[in-house]
C-alpha cells in the first residue's frame, strides 16, 4: 500500500480528497473505513477513537493505519483538522413516506414544518460554507471553453438539469440537458468527444444510467462534472470537477433546494466567463421575446 502526501497544514478537504484519491490501494479493512469517513465526515471531529471505530464497525488501530496512511503520525492529529469545521450530519429513516403520515396522525404537523425549515436552511448554508468559489469558477471556464457540454439527471434531477440548460443557453450556444424524450442518457453522448464535458448529477440511490453513461463519456476523452451527495459515489471517480451538494430533508426524496442554488451560481459564474458577447446574446434573447408578444405588458394588467 503506497502512502498518500497530504498537503501541509491539511485542511479537511484535503484529506477527504487524499482518502478518495487512495480508496483503491487501501486493504478492505482501511477501504471500509474510509468509505464511512468520506460519507460520515461530520464524525471524525467530534467522536472518540473508539466511539468512531463502533460506528465505523472497525478495530481502533484502524483509525491509527489510516491515518499513517494519509502520511499523518496518529488519529489526534488527524482528528484535529476536523473539529469545528465539519458539522454536517445525516438523519435517515427505515420508511420516510410511513414516518411523514405518523407526524399527521399525532398531530405533529408543525414539527414537520420545522424539520423542512431546518433542513432546507442548513442544507444551503453546508453547500456555501463547503464549496470554494474557485472550483466553481474552474468548472464554469471549462464549460465555456468546451465544444459542447452535455447536462445529465434522470427522474427529478432531469427538471434541474433541463432548467440548468435553459438558462445557460440564454448566452451561450453549447449547453444539452440529457436524456430527451424516451432516450438512455448514453444516447445523447454517442457523439462526444475530447473538446466535450459532461455534467453528470446522481444521488443515493445512485441511478445506474448515469453511472454507465459518465463510464462511456470517459471512454471517449470527455472531461467530467460530477455532482452528488457523496465522495464515494462512482461518478466522482476520476472526475476533473467534483462538487459534494447536501439534499438532506426529513421527507422520502432528497431536497433539491441546495442542488439548485449550486447549479444558479454556476450560471452565474459562466456569464462572468464568457466574454462581452453574452451580454448582447442575452439582450437579443429577451428582445425577440418582447417583439413576439411573449411578455404581459404592465399597462395591460394594471388596467
Amino acid at each position: 500500500m503506497n502512502k498518500t502526501n497530504v498537503p501541509s497544514p491539511a485542511t479537511p478537504a484535503d484529506l477527504l480528497e487524499a482518502l478518495q484519491a487512495a480508496r483503491a490501494d487501501l486493504t478492505p479493512e482501511l477501504r471500509k473505513l474510509a468509505d464511512f469517513l468520506l460519507e460520515n465526515p461530520f464524525e471524525i471531529g467530534v467522536c472518540s477513537i473508539r466511539q468512531l471505530a463502533a460506528k465505523a464497525d472497525v478495530k481502533p488501530n484502524t483509525l491509527v493505519r489510516l491515518s499513517r496512511s494519509l502520511g499523518i503520525e496518529s488519529y489526534d492529529s488527524f482528528r484535529e483538522v476536523f473539529r469545528d469545521e465539519i458539522r454536517q450530519g445525516r438523519e435517515t429513516y427505515p420508511d420516510r413516506a410511513r414516518w411523514l403520515q405518523s407526524l399527521a396522525q399525532r398531530g405533529e404537523m408543525g414539527a414537520l414544518y420545522v424539520a423542512s425549515a431546518e433542513s432546507a436552511i442548513d442544507n444551503i448554508e453546508s453547500l456555501f460554507a463547503s464549496i470554494d468559489h474557485r472550483l466553481i469558477e474552474a468548472a464554469a471556464r471549462d464549460i465555456v471553453a468546451a465544444r459542447r457540454c452535455y447536462v445529465l439527471g434522470v427522474g427529478v434531477n432531469n427538471a434541474v438539469a433541463r432548467n440548468f440548460a435553459y438558462l445557460a443557453g440564454m448566452a451561450i450556444d453549447n449547453v444539452h440537458a440529457l436524456p430527451q424524450g424516451g432516450t438512455l442518457p448514453v444516447d445523447g453522448i454517442a457523439r462526444a468527444g475530447a473538446g466535450d464535458i459532461v455534467i453528470a448529477m446522481t444521488f443515493r440511490p445512485y441511478r445506474r444510467e448515469i453511472v454507465e453513461a459518465v463510464d462511456a463519456a470517459r471512454a471517449k476523452g470527455v472531461r467530467v462534472i460530477a455532482v452528488s451527495d457523496s465522495p464515494v459515489c462512482p461518478i466522482m471517480v476520476n472526475a476533473q470537477h467534483r462538487f459534494t451538494v447536501p439534499t438532506e430533508t426529513p421527507q422520502f426524496f432528497i431536497s433539491t433546494i441546495a442542488l439548485t442554488a449550486f447549479f444558479e451560481v454556476l450560471i452565474a459564474f459562466i456569464i462572468a466567463e464568457a466574454g462581452e458577447d453574452v451580454v448582447a446574446s442575452i439582450e437579443s434573447y429577451h428582445a425577440q421575446r418582447q417583439a413576439l408578444g411573449i411578455y404581459v405588458e404592465e399597462k395591460d394588467w394594471k388596467t
